[in-house]
């Protein structure tokens, strides 16, 4: 089991997101929101540096509904190394989304600058716990 630090993150009263610091494959720190109700784990489709596009294996599986924005447009890129800790995901599958309107969000109430978010595809893969009380996040890696 791996367990990873957590930033809990109060944007306005009683508001909170969970963060998590990971490094793109040549090192770069990036900063992703754990979110347990999105299906698929998003990344920022502006960071063209660290994915390449690919075919999905199922388009309808990577269309995203964001809450007020009905429909939103997306492509599937492929990162091929990213670290949690030392948890290592390779050639994960992601779908491309522009993500400047949550920057703009986090701009505003803390420094942080957000890559992407984690979502059930990966929570589930790893059968991730996450510990609101000691600030980590743990996954399974047997």
């Amino acid at each position: 089991m791996i367990k990873i630090p957590l930033q809990i993150i109060e944007l306005e009263n009683n508001n909170y997101h969970i963060l998590i610091e990971g490094n793109f494959e040549d090192g770069t720190s990036a900063c992703w929101i754990i979110d347990t109700g999105a299906s698929k784990s998003v990344l920022d489709s502006n960071l063209s540096q660290f994915y390449e596009l690919t075919d999905s294996d199922n388009e309808d599986d990577y269309q995203s509904a964001g809450i007020n924005q009905g429909m939103m447009e997306t492509s599937v890129g492929k990162i091929h190394r990213m670290h949690f800790g030392t948890l290592e995901l390779t050639n994960q599958k992601m779908a491309l989304i522009d993500l400047n309107h949550v920057n703009e969000i986090y701009e505003k109430y803390t420094s942080y600058k957000i890559a992407g978010l984690l979502g059930g595809d990966i929570l589930m893969q790893y059968k991730c716990i996450i510990d609101y009380e000691r600030k980590i996040i743990q996954f399974q890696t047997s």
